[in-house]
């Protein structure tokens, strides 16, 4: 995944008000999944007629330091470190019912020029997940999702910083099938527990377009 972004920002450091306003590349992501059991490979006219039992898959992606970075301020949108997340996941049918699950973990390298030449280091992140897909009749569903973060905390020079996360959030999404090619998503999620970082209320419409619908 290779991405671009603007960022308007401000932050305190060490008692100090930074800001910056930048646009440029973000840290482009690799990511390769590969299904352990279940789900087999499939072509348009088998998929139709497949019904989703057990499937357990794993993935691994890698965060490559290639985004813009000054070490001469704090807000950047590039990290220039490493990253390299790790994750299982299972996925299980029961009628019109799916369970899915999945854990985690986000390990990063050293930043060895941090703000002006510093070191900065960062505990893993790790992550676990849930979802449950309900079906209905006519195509459309609904999703209840829930998420928990804990780790990160960040040591800069030897110096152990506060923004240990422990978060969790829930969040809904429905989608309506309008026809065999369209569907709008609805979706939201709220902030349950917010130990470090943002806590934020989210609502949002999506419009969908399905490729090769009439198989």
């Amino acid at each position: 995944m290779l991405a671009t972004a603007c960022l308007s920002g401000s932050a305190q450091f060490e008692g100090v008000p930074v800001s910056r306003d930048i646009c440029g590349l973000l840290d482009p992501a690799l990511r390769v999944t590969v299904n352990l059991y279940g789900a087999p490979a499939m072509g348009l006219a088998e998929f139709r007629s497949y019904r989703q039992d057990l499937i357990v898959g794993v993935s691994f992606q890698v965060g490559v330091p290639l985004g813009q970075y000054d070490p001469s301020r704090l807000v950047n949108l590039g990290t220039n470190r490493w990253m390299f997340h790790p994750e299982i996941g299972a996925s299980k049918r029961f009628g019109s019912l799916t369970a899915e699950a999945a854990v985690g973990a986000s390990f990063y390298t050293t930043n060895d020029d941090f703000f002006g030449g510093r070191r900065r280091e960062q505990d893993p992140i790790y992550s676990a997940q849930v979802h449950l897909i309900f079906e209905f009749r006519g195509g459309s569903w609904l999703a209840l999702n829930g998420n928990y973060y804990a780790g990160g905390r960040a040591t800069v020079d030897g110096v152990k910083k506060n923004g240990e996360l422990g978060n969790s959030r829930l969040g809904a999404t429905f989608a309506l099938p309008l026809d065999r090619n369209h569907s709008i998503k609805l979706h939201a999620s709220e902030g349950i527990s917010v130990r470090a970082g943002d806590d934020f209320t989210t609502f949002g419409v999506a419009w969908q377009y399905r490729w090769a619908a009439g198989f």
